[in-house]
């Protein structure tokens, strides 16, 4: 034990959740080390919330310039993709991060420690830690954070191969552009897929098991999704459930029952994006009262278990599965570890979520639907970008903002945003909620002209016919 490293908070995993609580800890003055055994930054930072939008940006930019002409600017000549220019500049912005995650470690004299780690016995009061791997070695710590994230959940007998059937990972760094692609799986990961390679010129056809794409977002914003997707040239099929995929020596055969229907599909290349299992396994949580429910470590508000001493935080806890939101389960498990007061477990409906497809899909709060079933008799706000002076201006003026709000109180309980720099326009509402904001003063703001946001200020007032320019 006299060798034995000793620290406050040792935590396992330095993603979004990991690294950020570790940095928390280590302000409030505890002794903290993160155990990691790929990548600081995670899966987010290395493989997915940040590479995917290099990507995104590229497919981005190839769509403007085959379009230049409509802004009177003509350029002769071919647009061509180097995708292997492409892949490196996603990868490049993705290893300048993970460099800056290991700045901020040792800035707040974070101890990283490079391996595999795993729960052992209890001594006394304090927890032994086994890590194998580059620095094998045993450490002790007072607390414990398990922030180990997820993986992409695989279908038996239809498994990826990393070649003609491959996930998120795979998919990042294509070593060439298939000419036709299959996403199965239409939420945030595989509908940005879907975008990025059908802007590139793929033909791409989404699968989705549910009788709508996107489903976790309001049914309306669903739709006007859908009908944006097709009008690119994607091919959509709904309720559509894939039985089998039959790998050839050029193409995948994909068996799909839909509606009841069986037909089948081919493509170069298949994406699985079906969701995500937690890494909980391996951990040493046997023997612990830690409990697991279909594959998520199970936590009160604050990041605790079942097991004294022990947390978890992030995509290993389950849904939602956002960085964001990890991120900031660890800054509420650590401050409730040091014992600091009002500190607040994240509320129901209180994430916002961000989908960077074209066009880009954001909300936060209860869908229409979901504010119904909970009973709320509600006022419900639209505004098209195509009244809106700012996305006229930019040539981008498909979508809408909505807002929904308790007719009673003038609580806002959702928002729901498709369209220009949405992604960016929801913290607006993310905040007010927070602040338990009504519509009162959310009308009595000033919203700057001509700007994208004019159109959250516009929806409020139509929620209760107001609207001034629509």
């Amino acid at each position: 034990m006299a060798n034995q490293k000793d620290y406050d908070v040792v935590v396992i995993g330095g993603g979004p959740g990991g690294y950020v609580a570790a940095i928390r800890a280590s302000q409030l003055g505890m002794k903290a080390a993160v155990v990691e055994k790929e990548h600081l930054g995670g899966i987010c930072l290395n493989w997915g919330c940040i590479p995917t939008k290099a990507l995104l940006r590229a497919a981005e930019l190839r769509h403007n310039l085959e379009h230049l002409s409509d802004y009177g600017i003509e350029v002769t000549g071919e647009v061509k993709v180097n995708l292997a220019k492409v892949v490196e500049r996603s990868r490049g912005v993705a290893n300048r991060l993970s460099g800056g995650v290991a700045h901020l470690l040792k800035k707040n004299k974070v101890d990283v420690i490079d391996g595999v780690a795993k729960l052992g016995a209890k001594s006394g009061s304090k927890r032994i830690i086994s890590v194998t791997g580059k620095a094998a070695q045993d450490i002790t710590a007072s607390h414990v954070i398990i922030a180990t994230g997820a993986r992409a959940r695989q279908i038996p007998n239809m498994e990826a191969d990393g070649k003609q059937i491959v996930t998120y990972r795979d998919a990042m760094v294509p070593q060439t552009m298939p000419k036709s692609l299959i996403v199965v799986g239409s939420g945030a990961i595989g509908i940005e897929f879907a975008s990025f390679y059908r802007d590139m010129g793929v033909d791409v056809t989404v699968v989705e098991a549910m009788d709508r794409i996107l489903n976790a977002e309001d049914a309306e914003i669903s739709a006007m999704a859908h009908k944006a997707f097709e009008k690119r040239g994607m091919k959509i099929l709904t309720s559509a459930k894939l039985q089998k995929l039959d790998k050839g020596k050029e193409v995948v055969t994909a068996t799909i029952d839909v509606s009841g229907k069986t037909q089948t599909l081919q493509a170069e290349r298949i994406i699985m994006a079906i969701g995500i299992v937690g890494n909980s396994e391996n951990l040493g949580l046997e023997g612990t009262k830690v409990k697991i429910d279909r594959g998520h470590i199970v936590t009160d508000g604050y990041g605790a278990t079942g097991e004294a001493g022990v947390y978890a935080i992030g995509d290993v806890t389950g849904a939602p599965w956002l960085a964001h939101k990890a991120s900031h389960e660890g800054i509420i498990c650590i401050e409730k570890i040091a014992g600091m007061k009002d500190v607040h477990a994240i509320g129901d409906n209180t994430v916002p979520g961000c989908t960077y497809c074209r066009p880009q899909i954001a909300s936060v709060g209860l869908t229409e639907d979901a504010a119904k079933k909970a009973g709320h008799k509600i006022k419900v706000g639209r505004f098209p970008f195509l009244a809106n002076g700012k996305a006229i201006a930019l040539g981008d003026d498909e979508g809408m903002i909505k807002t929904i709000f308790d007719e009673k109180t003038g609580e806002l309980l959702g928002a729901h945003m498709i369209g220009p720099e949405v992604t960016e326009m929801i913290q607006g509402y993310a905040i007010a909620r927070t602040l338990e904001t009504t519509e009162v003063e959310l009308m009595q703001t000033i919203f700057p002209h001509p700007t994208l946001s004019e159109a959250m200020h516009e929806s409020v007032l139509d929620a209760y016919d107001r609207a001034i320019h629509f």
